[in-house]
């Protein structure tokens, strides 16, 4: 098997590529990227990215067919990939999470994939309400984000058929530890803020809902997504991927933080404006589907694995929403700096190729 993993140099792909090569020791693991992250390694001994047998450079809304050429299957994680980002480069998120998803889609079954795991988020549910969400409940995304993963999701379904299977694994929001840590991530920013200050500092009154998953877990959800087929779900699939039992409300979320590290308090933001980002989801399909690749990582598990790793770090940086552990401040810094211009390309000074002829590294 020849696997393909767009975006493998962020937050999740790590945890994929590690995943996929325990499983699948004998596949073609190809990594295709623009970079952005590539520094941003948190607690590694080694590259992420030596687990592959392959790592392309290049940008997705560039990626030529020749890059496809026998792949069997493709993970596509490449996107921008929050709400704060979407919200500064709005145009750009649909470019690259919308358009170019469907082109990509369109050339990997061009070129024969059989398979296509498309990273989704639970964010299209958007304004939600408090009764739990399922695959069929109406859709209302409210950020360019969610917009942009809702229109890749309609035109995919295009695409699917008995040759060419189409997973949307409709992601809950990420957590963990990861060998490329985000801290714009609300239980990673909970914790960043009880190891540095401790204090939380919640921007929401602490109502909203907000499933969770480790990471990890989302490898495991890929791991399945890659190898099923239409006898399991259908040629086209949307799936809520997480666990009912991470179903919380923001507030909740701190007060799982402050059991597990001590002497750590929470400020409210009582006067703020309604968060209108609020949902509980339904998993029940996921586990229908998939008993075997089921989330295993608790709440607390994932808290103290937090806890360590930014000790391990010795992370003391109170002012963490303003580092380079926030993606969006990475993208600004690169732009600052003249590396990127206001496409989010790279300038001549750092070209950006996408033929593997020319940057084809064999690790």
């Amino acid at each position: 098997m020849k696997i393909l993993i767009t975006g493998n140099m962020g937050y999740v792909g790590p945890g994929v590529v590690t995943r996929l090569r325990k499983k699948f020791p004998q596949a073609t693991l190809i990594g295709y990227d623009m970079a952005y992250f590539a520094s941003s390694l948190t607690n590694v001994l080694i590259l992420p990215e030596y687990y592959l047998d392959v790592q392309l450079f290049g940008d997705v809304r560039k990626i030529t067919q020749d890059v496809l050429e026998g792949v069997d299957a493709v993970i596509h994680l490449a996107a921008i990939s929050n709400d704060p980002m979407g919200s500064r480069y709005e145009k750009l998120t649909f470019d690259v999470n919308y358009k170019s998803s469907v082109k990509l889609a369109e050339m990997a079954k061009a070129a024969g994939a059989s398979s296509f795991v498309f990273a989704s988020s639970c964010s299209v549910y958007g304004a939600a309400g408090d009764a739990p969400k399922t695959e069929t409940s109406e859709l209302n995304p409210l950020t360019a984000y969610a917009k942009s993963k809702v229109s890749t999701e309609l035109d995919l379904e295009q695409l699917a058929d008995e040759n060419f299977t189409v997973t949307c694994l409709r992601f809950a929001t990420a957590c963990g530890m990861s060998s490329r840590l985000r801290l714009d991530l609300v239980l990673n920013d909970f914790v960043a803020g009880a190891v540095t200050s401790g204090q939380i500092n919640i921007l929401s009154d602490g109502s909203p809902w907000r499933p969770l998953i480790h990471v990890k877990d989302m490898a495991r959800a890929m791991e399945w997504a890659v190898t099923r087929n239409a006898d399991n779900g259908g040629e086209f699939l949307a799936v809520n991927t997480g666990c009912k039992e991470w179903n919380y409300q923001v507030k909740e979320i701190a007060e799982a933080v402050i059991a597990v590290i001590p002497g750590t308090s929470v400020m409210l933001n009582k006067d703020a404006a309604p968060d209108k980002r609020s949902y509980r989801v339904n998993f029940d399909l996921f586990k229908q589907l998939a008993p075997d690749h089921q989330p295993i990582y608790t709440l607390q598990q994932t808290i103290r694995e937090l806890y360590e790793g930014l000790i391990a770090m010795n992370f003391a940086d109170a002012g963490f929403r303003d580092s380079l552990l926030m993606r969006l401040m990475v993208l600004t810094r690169l732009q600052e700096s003249g590396l990127l211009n206001d496409d989010l390309e790279w300038n001549h000074k750092v070209k950006s190729i996408s033929s593997p002829e020319t940057i084809t590294q064999t690790l």
